[in-house]
């Protein structure tokens, strides 16, 4: 009897413990993200990157710090740009406490075009193949792709004074399952969901605010979305 209340006492603190590990699925969370593009005089190279500050509740619980850049180039005529770059990650657990970030360096390659559709339904795919290299596991990839949708409502494009709404949907899917040490992981990692309104402040900068909901293998969270979008 006292061994089974003993298994049963450690079986309640356990997933206590794991669910404590989880993020708050019903607590609204945060990121704030500034994204930058230029090309390089009148050649076809430029660069093209973003930062990006992510937390569990808003503001106080980090759950991700990311810098990412990489180097361009879109071919004459082609109407597709190509990107090599690198991205360092720190990601943060749920819960102010104890942070204790897990460290990722990561390397991405990335195709972007565009089309527009019934003059207003500006069109962006995005595919992006990543390489990622995250502490305490083994090599691992990535595949992504990005559906964006913007929508003006007062001007034909995104110039200066325009209000648009805002939509993207974009899919993660694993390369590995095996990461390192028996564990594994989905095929599936995750699917963001986007919706907003923007703002053309001026024809080479744009403010966006939206709503994000997140679905990973193991759970689902809603996230505001803060974004400023810099040509230069």
């Amino acid at each position: 009897m006292k061994k089974t209340l003993l298994f049963l006492v450690l079986i309640f603190f356990a997933i206590v413990e794991c669910k404590a590990q989880g993020p708050d699925e019903d607590q609204l969370g945060a990121w704030y993200m500034y994204f930058f593009n230029t090309t390089f005089k009148e050649s076809n190279w430029g660069v093209q990157g973003d930062l990006q500050y992510r937390d569990w509740r808003g503001l106080g619980d980090r759950e991700q710090l990311l810098l990412r850049s990489g180097i361009t180039y879109t071919p004459k005529d082609s109407g597709v740009k190509f990107t090599l770059g690198y991205a360092n990650i720190s990601t943060g657990q749920f819960g102010t406490e104890i942070d204790n970030p897990v460290l990722e360096n990561r390397i991405y390659q990335e195709a972007l075009f565009s089309n527009t559709l019934l003059k207003r339904l500006l069109i962006t795919h995005r595919f992006r193949y990543e390489q990622r290299w995250v502490e305490d596991q083994d090599f691992r990839t990535r595949y992504r792709y990005n559906l964006f949708m913007n929508i003006p409502f007062n001007n034909a494009t995104l110039i200066k004074n325009t209000y648009y709404m805002a939509f993207y949907n974009e899919i993660f899917i694993n390369g590995e399952r095996n990461i390192g040490d028996g564990r594994n992981v989905q095929f599936f990692d995750r699917n963001r969901t986007y919706l907003g309104l923007g703002y053309a402040i001026n024809n080479t900068l744009r403010f966006q605010l939206g709503w994000m909901e997140q679905t990973t293998a193991n759970w689902q969270k809603g996230q505001l979305q803060f974004s400023l979008h810099h040509t230069f």
